[in-house]
């Protein structure tokens, strides 16, 4: 930084000012010539902002409770906002397990599982929403429409598929399978 004098040392500095850091340091406090060049006047006044001492402290520094860290960096701007927000910078979790600790296979989610079946053809079956809640306020017709099954959409399957592993998509022969004629879809064409 001591290399670079003249207008181009103090335009670097005031850049710098006026940007990220800028909102944080009160530079503008410290010198009065820089908050009229920092507020929008003539590009004239930039060149005649004092340049501070070489040995000056730095304009911005972290307030952290850890100090420093072990290299002996000061930490980042980005790693003091990330705890203040959790929410933003959090990534989203999956329950799907692409390779278990005990065995290195794919693992199925047991929620998919325990809620919905999965026919023979592909297709996906499941209850509608709310069909063994309060039944005692819903009249009698709705009772009913809860108690049907619905199939899920394309979308939906594809990803319930990808939820699952092959155990849960093979062929099931059950003795009085109420889904019976639903496994083969037969007047449908490919």
């Amino acid at each position: 930084m001591a290399a670079r004098g003249g207008i181009a040392g103090r335009l670097l500095r005031v850049r710098l000012s006026a940007g990220f850091l800028g909102r944080w340091a009160p530079w503008a406090a410290r010198c009065p010539a820089a908050g009229r060049a920092l507020s929008g006047l003539s590009a004239r006044r930039v060149g005649q902002v004092p340049a501070p001492a070489p040995a000056a402290a730095p304009l911005w520094r972290p307030r952290l409770s850890w100090g420093k860290l072990p290299g002996g960096d000061t930490p980042s701007v980005l790693s003091s906002v990330t705890s203040l927000l959790p929410s933003i910078l959090q990534q989203p979790a999956r329950t799907l397990t692409y390779c278990s600790l005990r065995n290195g296979k794919r693992k199925s989610v047991k929620a998919v599982v325990k809620r919905f079946l999965r026919l023979h053809n592909g297709l996906w079956v499941r209850r509608k929403a709310g069909y063994k809640k309060k039944l005692w306020k819903k009249s009698a017709a709705q009772r009913k429409r809860l108690r049907e099954l619905v199939l899920c959409t394309r979308t939906q399957c594809k990803l319930l598929d990808k939820m699952t592993t092959s155990f849960w998509k093979r062929r099931n022969w059950y003795v009085d399978d109420p889904y019976q004629k639903y496994h083969d879809r037969t007047n449908l064409r490919v």
